[in-house]
């Protein structure tokens, strides 16, 4: 993470508190902070210009999330989460990313519906252009978009700290040679089902594509 530009205020209490669980649930989303990663309170209160206190608290709104882990005596570090972890994570999203398609399909405007296949498009041409990062960014995003479209906030709350904690093997299966095209027929099914308006299709190709997934993660378990 960078230092915050020019002399900025300090931020204490629940605003520091908020700005920092921000700051670093974003930094870790995106991959910046490695798993394993130690988080020195003292550094870090400085590089976000937050008071210790409130990057604490921060620490442990991010530990509640399953983001960073707590040791005693030796401080906070960004959580690594296990191959069987993953699966289980996993397991538990194919449950909510159904049930979002479904109420997705049910509720989707037709400029959604637009936006929806432009999106199955751009990933079909970074599928054919060998793009695996750009494909997963659109992965993330169509995932996203389908979450809005349902208006299920509860589960789309969910799904966004289920997510985070998926970050590494996220990018790891976008980077699994034939993955984006294995992946790729799961995504347009679920894209046609819901601007469709079929809400159980939708639900069954999520439920599918989350079991593909699951497939991929317990693949890489059984490689040598």
């Amino acid at each position: 993470m960078q230092a915050e530009a020019g002399e900025a205020p300090v931020r204490a209490g629940e605003p520091g508190r908020q700005f920092a669980a921000a700051r670093l649930r974003q930094a870790i989303l995106a991959g910046d902070m490695a798993p394993g990663q130690r988080l020195v309170e003292e550094e870090l209160a400085g590089t976000l210009a937050v008071t210790r206190a409130s990057l604490r608290t921060a620490l442990f709104d991010l530990a509640a999330e399953g983001l960073v882990e707590r040791i005693p005596k030796r401080g906070a570090r960004v959580r690594a989460v296990t191959l069987d972890e993953a699966i289980a994570i996993t397991e538990c999203r194919m449950a909510l990313e159904g049930l979002c398609a479904a109420k997705a399909a049910e509720r989707i405007t037709e400029p959604q519906a637009g936006r929806l296949r432009q999106l199955g498009d751009e990933m079909e041409r970074s599928v054919a252009d060998g793009e695996p990062l750009k494909y997963s960014a659109l992965n993330h995003e169509l995932h996203r978009l389908i979450r809005e479209i349902s208006a299920q906030t509860v589960a789309a709350g969910l799904l966004e700290r289920l997510n985070g904690q998926l970050v590494r093997h996220r990018f790891q299966l976008a980077l699994r040679p034939g993955r984006p095209q294995a992946s790729l027929p799961e995504h347009l099914a679920m894209i046609s089902a819901i601007t469709a308006r079929r809400p159980a299709e939708a639900e069954e190709a999520a439920r599918r594509h989350l079991s593909s997934v699951i497939t991929a993660l317990r693949d890489t378990q059984e490689a040598p």
